[in-house]
C-alpha cells in the first residue's frame, strides 16, 4: 500500500521529509524497514544556526551524501532493494541529457536541493514534456503567483506541483532555481525491482 506523501513538521526538516517521501514513493508501506526511517532522521538536521542551535539550519550536503551512500549499502545487503546516486555541481540540471531526467523517465525519484526563499529540499517523481512532477514538502496555502507553476491537490502519493524546467536551471536565486553550480545537489533513488533498464524495456520484432 502507498501512503500519501507528507509535509514537513517545522521550518527545518525539508531534507529528511523529502528523503522519507522518496522512500514512500518508491516502496510499498509494508516493505519499508524501521531502521531506514530512523537513520534518515538520525543523519539529517545536522546544521547549527548562527546562535549555535542544532538543527535550525536544516540538513547539510555532506549529510545527504552520507545518507545516499548508506542507502546504497542497504541495497547491497538486501535489506531494502534501493539504489542511490549522489550528484553535485554541473551534473545537477534539468534537460534531455540530464541524469535527473533520465532517472525520472526510468521510474526513479530525485531529492533536489533548490532555492525557495532559502535553501530547500524537494522531491521529483516524474516528467512530461519540459515539466517535472514535484512534491514540495513546505505546506503553504498560497503559491508564488506564477501562472505556469501548477498546484495539484489530487495526486497525494506522487506530487503537488508541476513545474517547467526553466525555473530549475537558473543560476540566480529565484523561486525553484538550482542556483550557482558549486551549491547544486541531487540524490537519485531507485527501487531495484521497478527500475526501468534497457533489459526491461527492449522490444523484440519478428
Amino acid at each position: 500500500m502507498k501512503n500519501p506523501l507528507h509535509y514537513q513538521f517545522s521550518e527545518y526538516d525539508c531534507g529528511p521529509t523529502s528523503m522519507q517521501n522518496a522512500i514512500s514513493f518508491l516502496f510499498e508501506r509494508e516493505e519499508i524497514p524501521p531502521e531506514v526511517l530512523r537513520n534518515i532522521m538520525l543523519y539529517c538536521l545536522d546544521c547549527y544556526s548562527s546562535e549555535g542551535v542544532p538543527g535550525k539550519s536544516g540538513t547539510s550536503c555532506a549529510a545527504m551524501m552520507f545518507l545516499s551512500n548508506w542507502l546504497n549499502s542497504m541495497g547491497d545487503l538486501g535489506i531494502l532493494p534501493v539504489k542511490s546516486r549522489y550528484l553535485s555541481g554541473k551534473e545537477v540540471y534539468l534537460g534531455n541529457e540530464s541524469y535527473v531526467n533520465d532517472a525520472l523517465r526510468r521510474g526513479g525519484a530525485v531529492v533536489l536541493r533548490l532555492f525557495s526563499d532559502e535553501w530547500h529540499y524537494v522531491l521529483l517523481t516524474g516528467e512530461e514534456g519540459e515539466h517535472v512532477y514535484m512534491f514540495d514538502p513546505y505546506y503553504a496555502q498560497e503559491g508564488y503567483g506564477l501562472d505556469d507553476i501548477q498546484i495539484v491537490e489530487n495526486c497525494p502519493t506522487r506530487y503537488n506541483r508541476i513545474v517547467p524546467w526553466k525555473y530549475f536551471n537558473k543560476i540566480a536565486l529565484n523561486v525553484y532555481s538550482l542556483g550557482p553550480y558549486q551549491g547544486r545537489e541531487a540524490i537519485i533513488l531507485f527501487n531495484k525491482n521497478t527500475e526501468l533498464t534497457s533489459e526491461k524495456t527492449i522490444e523484440y520484432f519478428i
